[in-house]
Formats: structure tokens, C-alpha cells, sequence
């Protein structure tokens, strides 16, 4: 086995990639879900894919169609505002005319009326009023010419002028909202056929929602290789402090390293004072261990290794520590 490396860092520009291609798959599947076609007694609102985007993205319309009666109602609907719209059009070339024409309330004019008015309503019922008054003083023997005839008659007159005069008063202002009338009402029609025939805007209801929770692709990634990163940091810290704690452990400068006094080798990938680390079991206790073999640090260290009387190479791990150690400040 080689030596372990640590976990590369993610590529920002293919995790953001890869995030927009995730949000937009989200969004492809939100739309398809929420394109629900809608059926009801007035009519029906429908989708359907209209082609794509230039990304490729799906794109849909939506369409609203009523049912057979209130279709026939809103064709109904559209033929009388056409038809008013007609009537409005041709009015509407009478406006010049009577614009055209200045407004006036000369005083002929308004006289004229409030004559009519006098003439039509005031003197019949200023007639009757004197016949009532003669036959009164008739029956009470009060005879034309006398000095009681005169007063009576007179005070009749004067009634029938102070109507007149109250006539001249709210007569004016009748004979004004009279002319008015008939300078406003032809505009009046106009204006309302006219309004009558706006294009109405199309009302759409609303499309259901519903909701998909976007996928955090970015955030995957990143746990991912920080779980990665974790690893390769727990690995090195369990290699590299079992070995530190064989070392501190041992006793006297040599401590047993011979590799035939252990099995089951297999390297970490970590070097000490340029020696590779192994991890093994011993074969006289079957404890799982981390260190170098005797073998291999004789090659390179034959000063920090020695045999044993017993036949078996000792390690100086002390010494190979202090080896490793000074190694790494000289790289930092």
C-alpha cells in the first residue's frame, strides 16, 4: 500500500455547475407539478409544453376555454359591444358639430322660455285666480268702479306680480339647466355608448403550487470531502501518535523491532526519519501496533539498531523520532 494522500478539494466551478443543474431540474419538476389542467361547469383552464427555452428548459402555455353556454353568452357579449362600438363611432362625428357651436345664454333666449312658461302654466292660473276674486266681490255686493272694487282688484294685481317676479327668478335658472341639457345630452349618449364598448382584460386563475425542495448539491459535496478530509486527518493522527507513543513507551533506548517477531504487515504510507511505518500484530502478545521494522531501519540507521543476545534486533525509537522530527522542521 502507498502512503494515503488527502482528499482534493472540490472544483468550485463544477460544484456550482452542478448546483445550477440541480436547481434547474427542481424547477423542470415544481412546473410539471403545478400544470394541473382544471375542469369546471363554466369552462376549463389546460397546459401543455410549447417547445423549450434556448437552454433546453421545457416551456408550457397555458389555456383557458369556456364551456358551450358561456361561450355563446361572451359571443353575445362581444357582438353588442361591437355594435356599440359602431353606434359610438358614427356618433361620435356629431361631436365636431356640437363643439363647434358656441354656448350661449343671451337674455332673448331666456326670456323667450320663461314667456313660454308664463304663457303655458302662470297665466291661466292667474286668470282663474282673478275671476275667483270678482265673483267674491260680486256676491258681497261690491260693485265695479267703488273705492272697495279698486283696493280689492288692486291687491290682486299685486299678486299676480310678485308671481311674476318669482317666475323671473326661478324661471332664469330653469331656462339655463334647460339649455344645458340640450348642449350635454347628445355628448352624454356619445360618451356612453363609447363606454359601453371597452375591451374588457382576460382574467386567468390562478395555477396551484406546489413545492419541491431543491437538492443542496453544493453542500453534499462539501460534507463529503470534509468527511474525507476528517478521515485522512484521524488516520494520520492514530499513525503517527501510535508511534510517537511506542516511542516515549519504551523502555531504554532499544526496544524490540525485529520483523520477524511480528505478523500481518502492512504499511501506513507514513515515513519516519525516511523509514516507512507499518502497522502489525506481535506474534508473543497479538497486540496491534504501529512502528518500523528493525530490518529496514538498519539500512538506512545502522546505528539505531542492535542485536539483541536473544538473536532479535533492537530500535533506538527515540533516536528515529528525533530523526523524523528534525526532518519535518527542515521541510516546513
Amino acid at each position: 500500500m502507498g502512503k494515503p494522500k488527502a482528499p482534493a478539494a472540490p472544483d468550485p466551478i463544477k460544484t456550482a455547475a452542478a448546483q445550477s443543474a440541480s436547481n434547474r431540474e427542481t424547477a423542470i419538476t415544481q412546473t410539471g407539478l403545478n400544470a394541473i389542467n382544471q375542469y369546471g361547469p363554466t369552462g376549463s383552464v389546460t397546459y401543455k409544453q410549447n417547445g423549450t427555452w434556448a437552454d433546453g428548459t421545457p416551456r408550457f402555455e397555458q389555456t383557458t376555454a369556456l364551456s358551450p353556454e358561456q361561450q355563446q353568452l361572451y359571443n353575445t357579449g362581444v357582438s353588442t359591444s361591437q355594435n356599440l362600438a359602431d353606434v359610438a363611432k358614427t356618433q361620435s362625428g356629431r361631436i365636431n358639430d356640437l363643439l363647434g357651436q358656441p354656448f350661449s345664454l343671451d337674455n332673448a333666449a331666456v326670456e323667450g322660455r320663461i314667456n313660454e312658461l308664463a304663457s303655458a302654466r302662470l297665466d291661466p292660473q292667474l286668470a282663474k285666480r282673478r275671476e275667483q276674486a270678482e265673483a267674491s266681490l260680486a256676491s258681497r255686493g261690491i260693485k265695479l268702479g267703488s273705492e272697495a272694487y279698486d283696493t280689492a282688484i288692486k291687491q290682486v294685481m299685486e299678486g299676480e306680480n310678485d308671481a311674476r317676479n318669482q317666475l323671473l327668478l326661478t324661471g332664469r335658472n330653469q331656462a339655463v339647466q334647460e339649455a344645458l341639457l340640450q348642449r350635454t345630452q347628445p355628448l352624454n349618449e356619445i360618451l356612453a355608448l363609447a363606454g359601453g364598448s371597452q375591451v374588457q382584460t382576460p382574467q386567468f386563475g390562478a395555477t396551484p403550487q406546489s413545492g419541491v425542495a431543491g437538492t443542496d448539491v453544493a453542500g453534499l459535496i462539501n460534507s463529503d470531502y470534509q468527511n474525507k478530509l476528517n478521515t485522512y486527518n484521524q488516520r494520520q493522527s492514530a499513525t503517527m501518535g501510535g508511534l510517537f507513543n511506542l516511542g516515549s513507551a519504551a523502555l531504554g533506548m532499544f526496544s524490540f523491532s525485529d520483523a520477524r517477531l511480528k505478523k500481518n504487515i502492512k504499511p501506513t504510507g507514513e515515513k519516519v526519519g525516511g523509514v516507512r511505518v507499518v502497522e502489525y500484530d506481535r506474534k508473543d502478545t497479538g497486540r496491534h501496533e504501529v512502528g518500523v521494522l528493525a530490518q529496514e531501519v538498519e539500512k538506512k540507521h545502522p546505528k539505531l539498531v542492535e542485536m539483541d543476545p536473544s538473536g532479535y534486533r533492537k530500535v533506538n525509537y527515540p533516536g528515529l523520532m528525533r530523526l523524523g522530527t528534525s526532518a519535518m522542521r527542515r521541510a516546513a
